[in-house]
């Protein structure tokens, strides 16, 4: 009799992570039915299992996820089923965490799923990512500190930690036979849409006659002006302590999603021409020892290289927008959160309940 199979989905970021959960936890009972348990926890996905393996610091959440990594091994019980675990910040392990994570499934034959997405556009949406979570460093600063890191080889670096692709292959399949360990390339943005599931539930076994549900999940891109306005919006907030439920709420459920990422005509953030040449080179040289490792491509490493816009002469440079446009942008943003603030509430409000059914309305 063979041994169940456990799938770790590793990450990275950035690399639709969070529209392949959604249309799993959509498919969770059918998917159980077909002999795969998407693990379940108190969240519905796996942040707290992944953060307590990983033994990250992530404003104060670490200390509500200990111990929901065994919680979560625990729930899954010992059925002939196999599993899946999915979190994009599992990227950042070390050896130490993949050793646990190894030995919680002993017993089971482990593969590693790694989605990757090419340079060019990792850089700018890890840049966004970061302002979306309140931060506040200028896109330069950031491209600056990337290059500086990556020269002296510091891969402790929150980004090369979750995005540098042979560290993390090397790291989660020491051990592994190289069939067992499967990157998984994301198409170019022209792609066709369901490219991605269809190369990941080829790795999971799944059968191509189901039907899945399908995930709305569109984690939408900024423009250049938009992340500006944000940016400089979360360092005001900051100077007044803005509570961190506050700012999921209003700033970034409210105006980043229903403001910020659907303005028509927004300038696409962009590696600077100057750097293009140095991010094709580290991932000409990621792509060689990929081929070289012999691990499991489901895709086609051409989707690695970056395709860069034919901007070289008219490249906007998002620390330095047009004022008109974030103008325009703040007074929409601005609106739109006084128009929720007028809203009625709901009978018999709980305060918890309420801000989240508003937030999501």
């Amino acid at each position: 009799m063979s041994r169940p199979r456990v799938y770790l989905h590793v990450g990275t970021p950035k690399s639709g992570t969070s529209y392949l959960q959604d249309k799993l936890a959509l498919n969770r009972d059918l998917l159980l039915r077909h002999g795969l348990d998407y693990a379940r926890t108190r969240t519905g996905d796996h942040f707290e299992a992944a953060l307590d393996l990983i033994g990250e610091r992530w404003a104060g959440e670490e200390k509500k996820a200990a111990g929901q990594w065994q919680t979560m091994v625990d729930e899954l019980g010992s059925g002939p089923e196999h599993v899946l675990v999915s979190h994009e910040i599992l990227a950042a392990a070390g050896p130490e965490s993949v050793a646990r994570a190894r030995a919680t499934f002993r017993n089971a034959e482990i593969h590693v799923i790694v989605t990757a997405r090419d340079l060019g556009r990792q850089v700018p949406a890890e840049w966004q990512e970061r302002v979306k979570h309140r931060g506040g460093r200028p896109y330069a600063a950031f491209l600056d500190g990337l290059h500086r890191s990556y020269a002296r080889k510091d891969r402790q670096t929150w980004f090369w930690k979750v995005q540098h692709l042979p560290r993390i292959l090397e790291t989660w399949g020491a051990g592994l036979p190289p069939g067992r360990v499967h990157l998984v390339t994301v198409p170019q943005a022209d792609g066709p849409r369901d490219a991605l599931w269809n190369r990941f539930a080829q790795v999971l076994r799944l059968d191509r006659r189901t039907t899945y549900a399908e995930s709305e999940t569109v984690n939408a891109s900024l423009g250049g002006s938009e992340v500006t306005l944000l940016r400089r919006l979360n360092l005001e907030l900051a100077e007044r302590e803005v509570s961190r439920e506050t700012y999921v709420g209003w700033v970034r459920e409210t105006v980043v999603k229903e403001v910020l990422a659907g303005r028509a005509g927004a300038q696409p953030v962009t590696v600077p021409p100057p750097l293009r040449a140095w991010v094709e080179e580290i991932g000409a040289s990621w792509v060689e020892r990929i081929r070289d490792s012999g691990v499991d491509v489901v895709g086609d490493l051409a989707d690695l290289e970056p395709v860069w816009p034919d901007d070289d002469e008219a490249w906007v440079d998002p620390d330095r927008p047009d004022p008109e446009v974030v103008g325009e942008a703040a007074i929409q943003a601005l609106a739109r959160v006084l128009g929720e603030v007028d809203k009625p509430p709901p009978p018999e409000p709980r305060p918890v309940s309420r801000i989240t059914r508003r937030f999501r309305s």
